[in-house]
């Protein structure tokens, strides 16, 4: 009877069919495992992806245009203002008013000892007449011969000569009258008097002082200025000049005086723009006739400008500067930056007002991150911020954010 072999591949039918299992249980694995870390290394890519995208802040540009005021720094200066000088030399013999004292034109401030002027007005009257004599000599010799030539007991060229001797001698005469007057006026000038109607703002003299005669160069013996009315100066910044001709009412306002108001008004423009400040220096005049305001004296001064002018700011923090110019980042359609070319109207530090390049509806990043380039995606972090509250600010462009 031939052996059994059935039992043999049965037992390796299954050993087959284990393998077999194994195998695909080891490929599931594999695939598995595979898909799995793809899954991650995807899930890992995009994390990785939207991690590089920078997280933004946005806001609206600060906008007001109802009456916006521009504030400016100003100095206050005398309407008239004269620095007194000695024309003759000496010494002065006495003072007759002093500083803050009002005084009125044509009265007498001091006066100056001159002993070497005197001295010369003697001399000069001694010349005068000295010369008026000899001249009158001459006068009399030439009518003589002249005389004497209509009897031709003389020859007329002698009696020429006795007439040009004549006209000689009272040119000498003529030239010493002209040198005593040019001495009698300068000692009129040893009194010192106020040219206008003003006040004495500065003394620089004193009795006994040695005074040497300038001509603005010299000792400044006195300071008078007009202080009923005043001149302010301001400079404005070129984009505001067509905003405020002569005329332009205005407010000023002064630390020492706090809470009081004094109203002016633009009396001239300087009709150009300094190169150095990009700014048009402006006069304004103002009434001071009870005094209050002092020449010199550090001045705000308001001016309320059209209602059609609308003054877009934003945080210094969103300029950017490069090769480029200077430039803000927006965030446009689908997220992504938009660069704009700005021009500055007025730098106010943390502020900065515009005045063009940008539009109330941009959204503006607020603090744009190193390195960012137009149509680079970004993650809005806080959709909401807006410009402190700028857009409901009206009246003064001071505090928009």
């Amino acid at each position: 009877m031939p052996p059994d072999t059935s039992a043999p591949d049965m037992a390796l039918r299954k050993l087959r069919l284990a393998g077999i299992v194994a195998a695909v249980i080891v490929l599931i694995i594999v695939i598995t495992g595979l898909t799995l870390r793809a899954f991650d290394h995807e899930r890992m890519r995009e994390w990785t992806d939207e991690q590089a995208i920078p997280s933004v802040t946005i806001l609206k540009p600060g906008k007001q245009g109802d009456t916006p005021t521009l504030e400016l720094p100003g100095r206050l200066e005398a309407y008239s203002r004269a620095l007194l000088y000695a024309r003759v030399s000496g010494y002065l013999k006495s003072w007759k008013v002093d500083i803050g004292a009002p005084v009125k034109a044509g009265q007498l401030l001091a006066e100056i000892e001159t002993p070497d002027l005197d001295q010369q007005l003697l001399q000069g009257k001694a010349d005068l007449a000295s010369t008026r004599a000899n001249a009158s000599l001459a006068e009399v010799t030439a009518k003589r011969w002249q005389l004497l030539v209509d009897s031709n007991y003389v020859s007329k060229q002698a009696a020429d000569e006795k007439i040009g001797d004549f006209m000689a001698k009272k040119a000498l005469a003529d030239s010493a009258q002209a040198n005593l007057d040019r001495l009698q006026a300068q000692k009129n000038f040893t009194r010192i008097v106020a040219p206008f109607d003003g006040l004495v703002t500065a003394r620089g003299t004193d009795i006994g002082a040695l005074i040497n005669a300038g001509d603005g160069v010299g000792q400044e013996l006195f300071e008078v200025s007009k202080t009923s009315t005043l001149r302010a100066y301001v400079n404005v910044p070129q984009t505001y000049v067509p905003s405020i001709p002569p005329g332009t009412k205005v407010r000023i306002t002064v630390p020492e005086r706090p809470g009081r108001i004094y109203s002016a008004a633009v009396a001239s423009s300087a009709q150009a723009v300094n190169i150095a400040s990009g700014t048009t220096l402006m006069q304004i005049l103002v009434d001071n006739a009870d005094g209050e305001l002092m020449p010199g004296a550090f001045a705000n001064v308001s001016f309320d400008l059209p209602r059609n002018i609308v003054v877009l700011s934003v945080p210094a923090s969103a300029l950017m500067f490069d090769k480029a110019g200077l430039r803000i980042a927006t965030v446009g359609p689908g997220n992504k930056v938009i660069l704009r070319t700005v021009t500055i109207m007025r730098d106010l530090g943390k502020v900065i007002e515009l005045s063009s390049g940008l539009a109330a509806d941009d959204r503006v990043i607020e603090n744009p991150p190193d390195g960012i380039a137009e149509g680079d995606l970004v993650r809005i972090a806080d959709i909401a911020k807006k410009a402190g509250g700028a857009e409901g600010a009206s009246g003064s462009s001071k505090g928009l954010y």
